[in-house]
């Protein structure tokens, strides 16, 4: 039986910025080093999935993220929708099945700052209901009001004309927060890209808001790329989920897997480092950190072979020779470290000491 393409398929993705050189590079007579944002990513979002995409700032989690709801072009591999490339529907190559139209509609965002996401001289109903006049052009104006009503409600923002009625900066960081997420789901969207939507928020408002996106999930079948740089924030929703957690260092994916796995036995060096610093995940802080180096390499100048290994506590000359692929671990679970393989020529090559 044939089975369904994944909502969202990257395989090779790679993002590249720079390196042409601005004016003054030109001036100065030299040329800029490219960034290479996302190197080489594969990843599936299925049906009512959630995957929770944890690093480092600076590491390309945002960029990835873009690329996976057609919001940022790649420089290599492709990202497709239901089996379609979305690019070549978006560049009209080939006949296109699915229409970059309603794959742009189909892949949605929560911005960090939600304040920024609105537009602050437009009452939030406006803001809502323009969207849906576009895509929606059959939906009178009641119908299209009803809807975000409806939706109002449902996040617990009662009484619903009240809150539709007010300007943004008439409402709270979490009720702002609140309408974004609407606006995202009133395209009933398959996958939405939500990028650190949290971070902002109070303490306290963080589980209500993740609660809230699980409720919506089960009432909309969508699903979830949730962008963080907090592993106990990843752990939650992923956790509450049955989803997994996708680990990222200096454009790559380094481990990816299903939460109880990646959080009780990270296989990959760097997510011990993540859940070492965090101390609601680690049991004993005053064991051995598990870094040589807090230093971050340059994302332009990255580290020949494993990326990590200029800081990891368990790297050895194999590890600056080659750069190792993504190796199965168990079900779904796989890390980017030759320590998954016990036959590779890393155990035979000396410890780094420098």
């Amino acid at each position: 039986m044939a089975t369904e393409p994944p909502v969202v398929s990257l395989d090779g993705v790679s993002v590249e910025f720079g390196g042409s050189g601005g004016l003054l590079s030109g001036l100065l007579g030299r040329e800029e080093e490219p960034v290479r944002a996302v190197d080489d990513v594969t990843l599936d979002i299925g049906e009512n999935d959630v995957v929770a995409l944890i690093g480092e700032s600076g590491c390309g989690k945002s960029t990835l993220g873009k690329a996976a709801i057609g919001a940022q072009r790649p420089t290599g591999g492709t990202v497709s929708y239901r089996g379609q490339d979305v690019w070549a529907a978006r560049d009209g190559r080939g006949e296109a099945e699915i229409p970059f139209d309603r794959i742009r509609r189909s892949l949605q965002i929560v911005h960090q700052d939600p304040g920024s996401a609105l537009n602050p001289n437009q009452r939030v109903l406006t803001s809502l209901t323009l969207p849906l006049k576009k895509w929606f052009p059959d939906l009178s104006r009641v119908e299209r009001e009803e809807r975000v009503f409806t939706l109002f409600e449902h996040v617990g923002m009662t009484p619903a004309e009240d809150f539709a009625n007010r300007y943004p900066h008439q409402l709270s960081g979490g009720e702002q927060q609140r309408v974004v997420l609407v606006r995202a789901l009133l395209m009933n969207p398959d996958l939405v890209m939500a990028d650190e939507a949290i971070s902002a928020l109070d303490v306290s408002l963080r589980v209500e808001m993740m609660d809230l996106m699980l409720d919506l999930q089960d009432v909309f079948d969508t699903s979830y790329l949730f962008i963080s740089h907090d592993l106990a924030n990843a752990r939650y929703l992923a956790e509450k989920s049955d989803g997994r957690i996708a680990v990222m260092y200096l454009g790559q994916l380094v481990e990816v897997g299903p939460v109880e796995e990646v959080i009780a036995d990270p296989q990959h060096p760097y997510t011990q480092v993540l859940k070492w610093a965090t101390p609601d995940l680690y049991e004993d802080p005053a064991e051995r950190v598990p870094v040589r180096s807090v230093d971050i390499p340059d994302p332009r100048n990255p580290p020949a072979g494993c990326r990590f290994h200029t800081r990891c506590p368990e790297a050895r000359e194999a590890c600056r020779a080659e750069d190792p692929d993504p190796y199965p671990v168990g079900e779904g679970h796989a890390s980017r470290c030759f320590r998954a393989l016990d036959d590779h020529a890393y155990w035979d090559s000396e410890v780094l000491d420098d």
